[in-house]
């Protein structure tokens, strides 16, 4: 809820600093003492649109802070920690305007943009005039605060989830039928490149081996010349000879020196076995090298062969393989996707009529909360002095095509209010004074289904007076103990029936005018009340009636 206000440079305010508690309270004045600027004033801050009008005439610069307790706003805490900023303690939201039109905003002195500004202000507050369009006027509010009177949170959320689920299948069906439909029109293309592909049956890693082979064949020559030189050091009166004439020597030796030389021998026969697998490996390696340029031939035509066909394709020769199994897909596709398809096509028909099943419960589940909102509504319309008046909730079908997460229904408040008039759109039949107090008469249904903590009426008691405004301050009392209430009025009726007072007048300065804002005590509010009960001149029977009015307010 709001607990403060600060204004600085306002039009006509200069300072001014305002604490609210909860419950209703009520803002009064003569006309054009400035309460419209406590609103504009207010607004600023919650992102309203920012007007150099609204700087105070000499002043660089104005300045709106507006501190709310909202710890136990869920909506607001999440905002807050999907912009990261801390709100542990009071929100603080704060709007400085400049004497050119430019403005900036910030939460919790962290600079935030407008947007944002607006969107906290939208959770906190909610300003209902006669003439205002947002909040019960938008029409697109109107679903969710049905779904809201009727606690239909389970049916919506399982139609937002069929409905996720069905644009899902719908998706991965568009793009199986994108890839067939391009498929389709390269088939002839697709099918000569993968015959040509299965041919040459490309390998990992193949291009490297074979660069690896012909780099040895063509040194064919120099590589046979080298293992025959080393395989005759080896062979031949080389070093498999002379180890073993060396083993020969330390075996006759053995008997003489008592095993001095085992370990050695040992080592000489190692090194002989060594010498003869090393023979073996050169006699082997020389039989795998192909001096004649045959297999050469053969590895650079198979080099050749991938190099050119990945120069075809536009990919490196190690894309080759992958290569053929993406255009073996494609052309697979072609030749069996048609069932592929068919299967997709009965999945999104079967999430189609999943979502339709929950749609057509939530749709079921609206018009019977149709019936009691609207059953509720009409109870509150004869005491506003709108007797004649009816209040109906329009649940209508969509085309298909307009259908969405929130279901297949249209929901819109209408009005009638004249008997055998056809009911439209609340902003469009009703009249100011009669809008503002369907608009209480709805707020009053909904107060315990959400919404803002902190509800402001501005004039909401236009036009009618006596019992009709002592049923207006009634309903606002009611409203008070679920929300905190601000109400803007002219009505001494719903003056008295405010837990807080605050008087708005217009003082004249030595040069210029100023609006100042007092909070009043008991005797104070007899003496407003009187006021607007008798106009300038406060009569004892004003304030008699003042005092009547105070101690039991018509309509408790």
């Amino acid at each position: 809820m709001l607990t403060e206000l600060s204004i600085r440079n306002i039009v006509l305010i200069s300072e001014l600093d305002l604490s609210f508690k909860d419950g209703l309270s009520v803002l009064t004045g003569e006309t054009g003492a400035g309460k419209s600027i406590l609103l504009d004033a207010l607004g600023l801050s919650l992102g309203s649109r920012a007007e150099a009008r609204l700087v105070r005439h000499g002043a660089a610069q104005a300045q709106v802070s507006a501190v709310f307790e909202a710890t136990d706003n869920a909506s607001v805490a999440n905002l807050l920690a999907d912009h990261g900023i801390d709100a542990e303690d009071d929100l603080i939201l704060r709007r400085t305007l400049n004497a050119d039109g430019k403005s900036r905003a910030f939460v919790n002195d962290a600079p935030v943009s407008v947007g944002l500004l607006r969107q906290l202000g939208g959770l906190l507050v909610e300003i209902q005039g006669q003439f205002d369009q947002q909040g019960l006027m938008d029409p697109a509010t109107h679903r969710a605060l049905l779904d809201a009177f009727g606690g239909l949170d389970g049916p919506a959320g399982k139609t937002r989830t069929a409905f996720s689920a069905w644009a899902a299948a719908r998706d991965v069906l568009t793009e199986a039928e994108e890839a067939a439909q391009v498929s389709r029109q390269n088939q002839d293309y697709l099918r000569f490149a993968v015959e040509k592909l299965d041919a040459l049956d490309a390998q990992d890693g193949e291009e490297n081996a074979l660069s690896t082979e012909r780099a040895l064949l063509r040194n064919a020559g120099r590589v046979a010349e080298a293992v025959e030189s080393v395989a005759a050091l080896l062979t031949g009166g080389g070093a498999e000879d002379l180890l073993g004439q060396a083993a020969r020597k330390l075996e006759a030796a053995q008997d003489q020196t008592e095993g001095l030389f085992a370990e050695a021998l040992a080592a000489v026969d190692r090194a002989a076995i060594e010498t003869r697998e090393a023979i073996d490996l050169l006699n082997r390696a020389a039989g795998q090298v192909d001096t004649s340029g045959e297999r050469l031939e053969q590895v650079e035509e198979r080099l050749f062969d991938l190099r050119e066909a990945a120069r075809r394709h536009g990919v490196e020769v190690e894309g080759l393989p992958a290569l053929r199994a993406s255009l073996s897909e494609q052309l697979s596709l072609i030749e069996h996707g048609e069932e592929h398809i068919a299967a997709l096509r009965a999945a999104v028909a079967d999430k189609r009529a999943d979502y339709i099943r929950h749609a057509d419960a939530l749709a079921a589940a609206r018009t019977r909360a149709a019936k009691r909102l609207d059953k509720a509504v009409n109870a509150e319309l004869p005491p506003l002095k709108l007797e004649k008046a009816q209040f109906e909730t329009a649940v209508q079908d969509l085309e298909e095509l307009d259908w969405g997460p929130h279901g297949r229904n249209r929901v819109q408040f209408l009005v009638s209010t004249n008997p055998g008039t056809p009911a439209g759109p609340l902003g469009k039949i009703a009249s100011g004074g009669e809008r503002s107090r369907f608009l209480l008469a709805l707020k009053v249904t909904l107060a315990e289904r959400g919404g803002a903590p902190t509800l402001i009426f501005d004039e909401v008691d236009s036009g009618v007076g006596g019992a009709t405004a002592a049923a207006v301050g009634d309903r606002l009392e009611r409203l008070a103990t679920e929300k905190q209430i601000l109400v803007v009025t002219h009505s001494p009726q719903v003056a008295a029936t405010g837990r807080f007072h605050w008087r708005v007048e217009k003082q004249a300065g030595s040069k210029t005018a100023k609006t100042a804002v007092a909070k009043l005590d008991k005797a104070e509010r007899m003496e407003e009340i009187a006021r607007m009960l008798s106009g300038a001149t406060i009569t004892e029977e004003a304030r008699a009636a003042a005092a009547r009015l105070l101690e039991e307010p018509a309509g408790r």
